[in-house]
């Protein structure tokens, strides 16, 4: 892994999402750490309740803050206290927040419950211009600074099991583009979106199929899947400044994956398929 230490030194932030050690949000909490940035630490209740925020609140020196990021109040006290905390705005914030009723309870897509699909795009989307909205209106965020939401290539493509988390994928990326229009021409803000690998994260592993997905794509990647620890680099990349004019951009992080039709190893591995039917 490149060396990262100092990158972000000075610099403050905001991650939400963050549940165990196997999150992504947990992964970019420590490498942001390690280059010296300091952060506030932000998931739901019930999320707090189940998780283990709290040991990487004490690893990093962070404040944990209990917010509802479909309710506009709770992200507008995690601004607040944020910034009450470091004394001033804040220069990057992570949403590494998804999750599909439907999918846990195993609705296929041809036969949603509705309720449950207005719960996906509430939480996985409209929770991100929620977000961006209080950021801008309270003008919390430093020019020059970066917010990122982590996506998935399940917007632009059907993958058996991904179910409606595909639908607020695209509309994640769609309030991307809109908005860091918007934050960058007014405020000289960054947003971006990464479309990480398939990720064995709690929330990912609960998609049907899982394994199989990962053994696909991995097969199918010229440099294999992208690790959570390998997507938390790219994100510390995206916080530094270093990456000043990207804006508005899907960047896809998931080892060459997206621009792939077939891959040798996907070949040879579905030729089996053939002969053992043989």
């Amino acid at each position: 892994m490149a060396n990262t230490d100092s990158i972000l030194k000075g610099k403050k932030g905001i991650i939400f999402g963050a549940l165990n050690n196997k999150s992504i949000a947990w992964k970019v909490a420590e490498k942001a750490y390690e280059a010296g940035a300091e952060f506030t630490l932000s998931n739901a209740p019930v999320a707090l309740r189940f998780g283990d925020i709290d040991k990487l609140a004490e690893k990093c020196n962070s404040l944990v803050i209990a917010a509802d990021a479909t309710i506009l109040e709770d992200i507008e006290k995690v601004f607040k206290e944020s910034m009450e905390f470091f004394g001033g705005k804040v220069d990057f914030v992570l949403h590494s927040i998804g999750m599909s009723l439907n999918v846990r309870k195993g609705n296929v897509y041809n036969d949603l419950n509705y309720n449950y699909f207005q719960k996906t795009l509430e939480v996985s989307a409209l929770s991100f211009h929620k977000l961006l909205q209080t950021a801008f209106s309270m003008d919390a965020v430093n020019e020059w600074g970066s917010i990122v939401a982590l996506s998935y290539v399940a917007a632009q493509r059907t993958l058996y099991g991904y179910n409606d988390m595909g639908d607020a994928k695209a509309l994640l990326e769609s309030i991307s583009r809109s908005f860091g229009y918007i934050y960058g021409r007014e405020k000289k803000v960054r947003v971006n979106t990464i479309s990480q690998s398939p990720t064995p994260t709690t929330a990912g592993s609960g998609v049907k199929g899982f394994d199989s997905l990962l053994d696909f794509t991995e097969r199918m990647s010229p440099l294999g899947n992208a690790s959570a620890a390998d997507c938390a680099g790219y994100c510390i990349a995206l916080f530094s400044d270093l990456t000043r004019k990207v804006t508005m951009q899907n960047l896809f992080h998931d080892g060459g994956f997206s621009s792939m039709g077939m891959s040798l190893r996907a070949m040879t591995q579905y030729d089996k398929s053939f002969k053992d039917c043989d």
